[in-house]
């Protein structure tokens, strides 16, 4: 019973230019890394969780249900939250071929992304999870927290050659509990055909990127558009900007987290970026950009496929940080593979499936059908080389940060504390000081 408060209050709530892409519009019908159309929200962004506290105590206090239904002996069960067809056809398919080579069916399982962490929980009480388990990242560590998972090198699988982010973020108190084939992150979209007629380059550092936002506003077209929603969505757009001048999650009050959020919130109340901002989810943003009201936007490797639909000429370059030569410290989202404590038998063949999944041809296969960055730098150096338009999200991953390094499991409730003074900033009720003031309050009541 000793999990019962940290399980309701989790449900409460220098770079070179050369790594500028210029994809033309005939390029990208031939070389678009995905032809999946992303309009659910990206597997990386946060979504609003809204459970009872009375649902919480429920799952607490359910008891042990009993173990997964009986199954074949060749069966390895597996959960996660691919439930568009096209997503969910890909996935299947890089299983099932792990799966055959080991003589193994997949009985798959998928829910909602909003379903996924209460179905979870429940079942971590009751011992009644799958065999092989997909969860949003930041959410591993709220797993392993339970007690529910096993760790990963007793499979003889590590982090070696992974980049470090990925790697921070499948570890709980110092232990391997989750690996990702593949990560996604946010870089810096731009509009070709709007920066060519106003003789412009892509911007580098966040003085370039507000004049250059300035030179572009226009009528109805803004200089930049991201989102800003009340969710972690909104959190994760601007973590880079925090993190890149040296600001932290468990020190929003200080004076490098006041400063980024100056910086973002003066973007809009300077009109370079909408004020509508605060409504806009990332998928609003795409068409902001797409219908030509954006000169740029904030947004991840998931808007490739609606990009190359709307015919639009674009080009990307990593996020514009604080100074020349600064790197961008981004945010990695996507799913990371994590194998519960069943029996030694299940144990074992859902660690032959998920080391198959992270094999160099497996993980290529599956982060080019979902726009990721591979998670093994070796192969993520390859992938950057046969796609072009994905080299600036490579490129980002090697400085790339676990949303959950700084806080573990007490990230989601931060987060979205974050996600309200972003709004609150925006909104003009409140100072980015006295907003992120209010905010750090709520990280260090968290535990």
């Amino acid at each position: 019973m000793r999990l019962l408060p940290r399980i309701v209050e989790s449900l409460r709530q220098p770079r070179s230019r050369a790594h500028r892409i210029h994809h033309s519009s005939e390029h990208r019908r031939t070389e678009s890394p995905t032809k999946l159309r992303h309009r659910t929200r990206p597997r990386s962004r946060p979504t609003a969780r809204t459970v009872t506290v009375g649902m919480a105590l429920a799952l607490v206090t359910s008891g042990c249900a009993g173990g997964v239904s009986s199954r074949p002996s060749d069966v390895v069960v597996e959960l996660d939250h691919y439930t568009s067809a096209e997503a969910s056809r890909q996935f299947r398919s890089v299983l099932d071929r792990c799966a055959e080579r080991f003589g193994l069916r997949i009985r798959r399982q998928n829910v909602p992304v909003d379903q996924l962490m209460p179905k979870v929980l429940r079942d971590a009480t009751a011992h009644s999870l799958p065999d092989l388990l997909f969860v949003d990242n930041p959410d591993l560590k709220t797993v392993a927290e339970t007690g529910a998972l096993t760790e990963l090198g007793q499979y003889g699988l590590s982090g070696e050659g992974y980049f470090p982010g990925i790697v921070e973020a499948g570890r709980y108190r110092g232990e391997l509990y989750g690996l990702a084939p593949g990560v996604n992150g946010l870089a810096l979209f731009y509009n070709r055909t709007l920066f060519e007629r106003a003789g412009l380059e892509p911007p580098d550092t966040w003085r370039e990127l507000r004049a250059t936002a300035g030179a572009l506003t226009s009528g109805s077209t803004h200089g930049i558009a991201f989102s800003a929603i009340a969710s972690e969505e909104g959190a994760w757009q601007f973590e880079p900007f925090l993190w890149s001048n040296g600001g932290e999650l468990d020190e929003l009050d200080s004076r490098k987290s006041v400063e980024a959020l100056r910086f973002w919130s003066g973007l809009v109340e300077d009109g370079l970026a909408s004020r509508s901002v605060v409504n806009w989810n990332q998928n609003d943003v795409i068409d902001r950009f797409t219908s030509g009201h954006a000169a740029m936007m904030i947004n991840g490797s998931w808007a490739l496929s609606s990009l190359d639909e709307s015919g639009t000429d674009y080009g990307i370059v990593p996020l514009p940080t604080p100074s020349t030569g600064t790197p961008p410290v981004v945010p990695l989202g996507g799913e990371i593979g994590a194998i519960p404590e069943t029996t030694p038998e299940r144990q074992r063949d859902a660690a032959r499936v998920l080391g198959c999944l992270l094999e160099r041809d497996n993980m290529l296969d599956w982060t080019t059908d979902h726009a990721y960055v591979p998670a093994r730098t070796e192969v993520a150096e390859q992938y950057a080389r046969e796609r072009p338009v994905m080299e600036p999200f490579v490129e980002e991953v090697a400085t790339g940060r676990a949303r959950t390094a700084e806080l573990g499991p007490r990230y989601r409730e931060v987060s979205q504390a974050l996600a309200d003074a972003i709004q609150a900033t925006i909104a003009g009720s409140t100072s980015p000081r006295q907003a992120l003031q209010r905010a750090a309050r709520v990280a260090d009541t968290a535990d």
